[in-house]
């Protein structure tokens, strides 16, 4: 499937910026201070993004951006507490968003989870915007490790293979801006 190119009219500019102040801003821990939606409703963005590399850099700032322009966005650690069954939570709150930020990561296809997300993302044809943090499209591939069902891998590759050809941002933290 073609997919047109991606334009940013419905995600404000400020939100992908990332300066010293939001820094300070994340530092200091007030993005925990943004709650998530209340249960049963849904959420307008799923965020996904492989924890280790992003949740306290790119991740956390889309996530009390967006949140403070009164949209609803997904991450894992602010929508869900102690108890919820992982695959049913994240696959409720693909299902119901209306777009996909997928924050690619250089270990991002080491994960499981983040490759199912990405997966039912493209899968129910969802608007995806990616976002190529500190790695390089061509340097992201599905790995078969042996603990993956070869029905799976052949999911993760199609659904990376067509994220990957998605017009989408670059985001470099060691120079700290998007291009």
């Amino acid at each position: 499937m073609q997919r047109s190119s991606v334009t940013l009219t419905n995600i404000p500019r400020k939100v992908l910026q990332y300066n010293n102040y939001y820094r300070h801003l994340l530092l200091k821990n007030q993005v925990d201070a943004i709650k998530p939606p209340p249960p049963g409703t849904t959420c307008d963005i799923f965020i996904s993004h492989r924890g280790i590399d992003t949740k306290r850099t790119i991740a956390g700032l889309l996530h009390y951006h967006l949140s403070r322009l009164g949209l609803r966005p997904f991450l894992d650690s602010k929508n869900m507490k102690p108890g919820d069954k992982l695959f049913d939570k994240i696959d409720s709150a693909i299902l119901d968003s209306k777009l996909g930020l997928a924050v690619f990561s250089p270990r991002y296809c080491d994960s499981y989870f983040c490759l199912h997300e990405l997966s039912l993302i493209m899968e129910t044809k969802k608007r995806v915007i990616p976002i190529f943090c500190d790695v390089k499209p061509s340097e992201l591939l599905v790995k078969d490790n042996g603990s993956c069902p070869a029905q799976d891998l052949q999911r993760f590759r199609d659904a990376l293979h067509e994220a990957k050809y998605t017009v989408g941002l670059t985001f470099d933290t060691y120079k700290e801006y998007i291009f």
